[in-house]
């Protein structure tokens, strides 16, 4: 699972108060912003589907902060090099408030309007950010996640048992890389996993990128409606899962409110089943597409660990790491921010920066590095980071020792990927064995 990176233009965090963060000024001619800023047309396409758009090494050539303009007709400043990415994610003068004037409307020409529901984790500031993920972080960390091991594995089993059992071609995407994080998540969470089909298709609906603000909306308000239900339901009577904990131990600090668990949950529960799905879907059509870099964890499992994070940082599959606005003049990468000033966090450029990994565009799963920016980093960092790599390693050396033959059923050139969601990924993996 990784968060939902930037979901700027998405409902998902629209307040219910007027945001506080001061107004955003106009753009302003600043140190390394002479020249005139480029229209760039978000998202940028990637021409490889294995690769990050090409722009993106002009951009990194150009500067590690340089001015754009948006279709919105907003000139964020793009951040594009690893070292300044970590920086910005990292200090507190950006503000992730989405209601803030000067945030980015990445995505589409309009910004989000208020909804039912406060802000979640990934558009919450210092200091209102820091107890709010100390409330939910017990939930994700190594120990927990390691607990949970024999079901993932039981869980992945069952899923290929089914493929195996089905007609050929299979649909990887429906067969395994779906169900296995969605089942994953619906037992954490404590969601009905029989709802499955319910939550999958608003789901994608909020993270597709070219829908209208109000068929978005929809989406996120039904949804909301859902999980409103659903807590209100474990309410009366706490389960022993992850919503049913919140409710006691917020109950029990004197601090609960609903509206805050309910949109908690609708953050875990979108971002715990697309992202990781995703990555297995596109990290099984590169492996099949790269034997020599399959052979290397097929001969030796305990590479695994290391390959999946090569694979996270070789597709980043959330290609803008987050926006951010600035609080206040801040210098980065030689270049004055002005308060005000929106920004956007390239974390497919950092993670493709040559200063920091050779060869950046060749999979390589003796890399080695776990310096990527995939989970973000900082503050914001990714809840759900241990649960994801746990659910990648098992899936991909459970899907290739049991099924050696397995192999693509369409050239990779015929395959539809995800080239207008906010997470990249596949939509359909059609495979053989």
């Amino acid at each position: 699972m990784a968060d939902l990176a930037d979901l700027s233009d998405s409902p998902i965090d629209s307040p219910t108060d007027t945001p506080t963060s001061p107004p955003a000024g106009a753009p302003t001619d600043t140190a390394g912003a002479g020249a005139q800023p480029e229209l760039v047309d978000f998202p940028l396409r990637r021409t490889c589907p294995f690769a990050p758009p090409p722009e993106y090494q002009r951009f990194r050539q150009e500067g590690p902060v340089v001015r754009i303009e948006l279709p919105s007709g907003q000139q964020p400043w793009l951040v594009t090099r690893h070292q300044e990415v970590r920086a910005l994610l990292a200090d507190p003068r950006f503000s992730s408030n989405r209601f803030n004037p000067g945030f980015p409307a990445v995505f589409g020409s309009s910004r989000p309007q208020p909804g039912r529901f406060k802000p979640s984790l990934i558009a919450m500031d210092y200091p209102e950010h820091n107890p709010a993920r100390r409330r939910v972080v017990g939930e994700f960390t190594v120990r927990r996640i390691e607990a949970m091991r024999p079901r993932i594995q039981q869980i992945v089993d069952e899923r290929i048992d089914a493929m195996l059992a089905g007609p050929t071609p299979a649909d990887l995407v429906a067969a395994l890389s779906l169900p296995v994080p969605s089942l994953v998540i619906c037992e954490l969470l404590g969601v009905p996993y029989s709802d499955h089909e319910y939550f999958q298709a608003r789901s994608a609906t909020v993270l597709n990128r070219t829908l209208p603000q109000e068929t978005k909306r929809a989406a996120i308000d039904e949804l909301q409606d859902y999980l409103d239900a659903l807590v209100t339901e474990k309410e009366h009577q706490p389960t022993d899962d992850l919503i049913g904990r919140q409710i006691r131990a917020r109950r029990e600090a004197g601090d609960y409110r609903h509206d805050d668990v309910v949109a908690l949950t609708v953050l875990l529960l979108i971002a715990g089943h697309e992202t990781t799905a995703n990555m297995i879907s596109l990290g099984t059509v590169v492996l099949l597409e790269n034997p020599d870099q399959l052979a290397i964890i097929a001969a030796d499992p305990s590479r695994t660990p290391a390959a999946v994070e090569e694979l996270l940082r070789y597709f980043t599959i959330a290609e803008v790491a987050t926006s951010r606005v600035a609080l206040t003049d801040v210098e980065l990468g030689g270049v004055t921010i002005k308060a005000g000033d929106g920004v956007l966090v390239l974390s497919n450029s950092a993670n493709h920066d040559e200063s920091v990994f050779t060869d950046p565009d060749t999979l390589d799963l003796l890399r080695g590095a776990r310096n990527h920016v995939a989970f973000g980093f900082g503050p914001h960092q990714c809840l759900g980071q241990n649960l994801a790599r746990l659910e990648l390693r098992t899936v991909f050396d459970t899907l290739f020792r049991r099924v050696p033959g397995l192999r693509l059923a369409a050239p990779v050139e015929e395959l539809k990927f995800k080239d207008n969601a906010a997470i990249y990924g596949l939509h359909e993996l059609p495979v053989i064995w």
